[in-house]
């Protein structure tokens, strides 16, 4: 059996990912558009969902390449991976086995896995929920998972429609999942921060608004800038 089983990227920098985790998925997306960037291709497939609505992710990205419902790969990739890192499970959205469970899902945590993301379905959804490390899939089929490899560890893949390197920066939570290119990563996140700085005077805009309105006050303008600049 060949294999094509490569080695862990290098973990994005502490100081970008601590900017990261103070960001959600659309300020992300927010931070790609501000970059003239289609926020489309850099995010995953709205059905690949979390157990729970609570778990996020934000990590480097580490890849398993399978197919047809075989977990064997999944093994592989998660037994040699590291605290950091987020293992996408290009699965192929194969719909006749779960790729995974609870047993899988407590090893990666116990190891200090980030999360894991299935192009697919898994299984032991309350056992999943309880060991509260973040997991992102299709959705649930009790079938048993096949055994076949060899797979492939840290290419090139295709997850949720989206391009994954390993390397690239994952952030998944409640509103869905987005790839970020490890070259893209420090521009979109000064992007998206930017945004959230003037979503912060908007909302201070809106509480003046509705304060004016309840004392009875003459009305603020609330439309925004760029609305008017559009409509010229």
């Amino acid at each position: 059996m060949e294999y094509d089983y490569r080695p862990l990227p290098e973990l994005i920098p502490a100081e970008l990912l601590a900017r990261a985790e103070k960001l959600s998925s659309p300020n992300i997306c927010d931070g790609l558009t501000k970059l003239k960037l289609n926020p489309v291709n850099y995010t995953m497939d709205a059905a690949i969902k979390p157990v729970c609505d609570s778990m996020k992710i934000v990590a480097t990205a580490s890849t398993v390449d399978t197919k047809d419902g075989d977990n064997l790969p999944i093994h592989v990739g998660i037994y040699n991976c590291k605290p950091g890192y987020c293992l996408v499970v290009a699965g192929k959205a194969a719909e006749d086995r779960a790729y995974m469970g609870d047993l899988m899902g407590g090893a990666a945590a116990a190891i200090g896995l980030s999360g894991i993301i299935v192009d697919g379905y898994i299984r032991d959804k309350l056992g999943l929920a309880e060991n509260g490390m973040p997991m992102f899939s299709r959705g649930y089929k009790p079938s048993s998972p096949s055994k076949i490899g060899p797979g492939a560890i840290n290419t090139e893949v295709e997850c949720g429609k989206v391009s994954v390197k390993p390397g690239d920066l994952i952030v998944a939570d409640a509103d869905g999942i987005v790839c970020v290119p490890r070259d893209l990563i420090a521009d979109v996140l000064t992007k998206a921060e930017e945004k959230i700085a003037y979503e912060a005077k908007r909302v201070e805009t809106i509480a003046n608004y509705r304060k004016c309105k309840a004392e009875g006050k003459e009305l603020p303008d609330l439309t925004p800038g760029w609305v008017k600049d559009m409509l010229k």
